[in-house]
């Protein structure tokens, strides 16, 4: 009897410890080069769902096991739904400030990191047949601001009034123009020449069938090459984004125009000379209308999401931007074969 007793206590703590070991495992950290499983939703501001969505398809085809369910909304619903933890991880152009991190870690235990995945140009576009091709950064101040209203005023013939289409009211795009152009306190919408519309996709469709319009865009939306390449496999796409070569500039869309713009200061010795938001040009500052682009996560480490974020700043990752027409950040660009 006594063995017997003996015999269930020992089995007692063989099981007791097989469960420890179980529950170890499962709690386990992932280490550095590992990907969790499982899936998990996350906000992206609209501008930047060309990249995403290629971020995601890739990512999912090299780790089967893992899914992102991502909503394309404005920046300020993004960052709102990070504040209130209903995600976390965002991609926005605005970094959190001090108090931001303070307060994720304060009421919901969430330690913040940010990292810059890229940097954006924004791109203004016409229509095709639309005359101009060249804008100052006064003259697109003036036709923000409604200042310039009319086409007649840019050397065009027509007094036709000139259409100014925008995203939506709590995008990005619109924050970064009015903080450019209108300072702090100044709305795009007092502009009685501007309208927003629902998304990126509605603003391009717009100005390919208006001849009056004026886009305002993130030119990763304008990257031919992207475009291309989802006519491709994942599997052959995957392929390519992880061979080590030079990133290069795309080729932007051809079917609308895209504008130069010039930037006439002390600094260039008032230079006329204006350039397109090729790759290279954000690169070197000419292009005098960039931002940057981050990814934030509030998850832990052994979470589906904190993979994500560690592989879309990771080679494959950036080198996915590459193909969009935007900057990717770590990784250098130089000029090719551009028309």
């Amino acid at each position: 009897m006594k063995k017997v007793l003996q015999s269930c206590k020992s089995l007692k703590t063989l099981s007791l410890g097989l469960l420890l070991a179980a529950f170890a495992i499962a709690c386990s950290p992932i280490k550095r080069g590992e990907y969790a499983e499982g899936s998990a939703t996350m906000y992206c501001d609209d501008g930047f769902r060309n990249i995403l969505q290629e971020e995601i398809e890739v990512f999912e085809y090299q780790y089967p096991n893992s899914a992102i369910i991502p909503y394309y909304v404005d920046e300020q619903t993004a960052m709102d739904s990070l504040l209130e933890d209903k995600t976390q991880l965002v991609v926005t152009t605005h970094e959190l400030t001090t108090d931001q991190i303070k307060y994720l870690k304060d009421k919901y235990r969430r330690i913040a990191r940010q990292t810059c995945i890229a940097v954006d140009a924004v791109a203004l576009i016409v229509n095709k047949d639309n005359p101009v091709s060249t804008l100052t950064l006064s003259d697109i101040k003036d036709i923000v601001s409604g200042k310039i209203s009319k086409w007649n005023q840019l050397a065009v013939p027509e007094d036709a009034s000139i259409r100014l289409v925008f995203d939506n009211q709590g995008s990005s795009t619109v924050s970064y123009m009015r903080e450019k152009f209108l300072g702090e306190n100044g709305k795009v919408s007092d502009n009685p020449n501007a309208f927003a519309q629902k998304d990126n996709a509605e603003v391009f469709d717009i100005v390919k069938k208006d001849k009056n319009a004026i886009g305002i865009i993130s030119v990763s939306w304008l990257g031919a090459d992207l475009s291309e390449a989802k006519k491709v496999p994942v599997d052959k796409r995957m392929a390519d984004y992880a061979v080590e070569n030079d990133t290069i500039a795309t080729n932007l869309t051809t079917e609308v125009k895209i504008l130069k713009v010039a930037n006439p200061v002390e600094e260039n010795d008032y230079s006329t000379v204006a350039y397109m938001p090729y790759q290279a040009y954000i690169n070197s500052g000419e292009y005098p209308l960039f931002r940057k682009v981050y990814m934030i996560s509030t998850a832990t480490k052994s979470s589906v999401l904190n993979s994500f974020y560690e592989f879309s700043r990771g080679f494959i990752g950036q080198k996915i931007i590459s193909k969009t027409g935007i900057l990717p950040y770590k990784m250098s660009a130089r000029l090719v074969n551009l028309q």
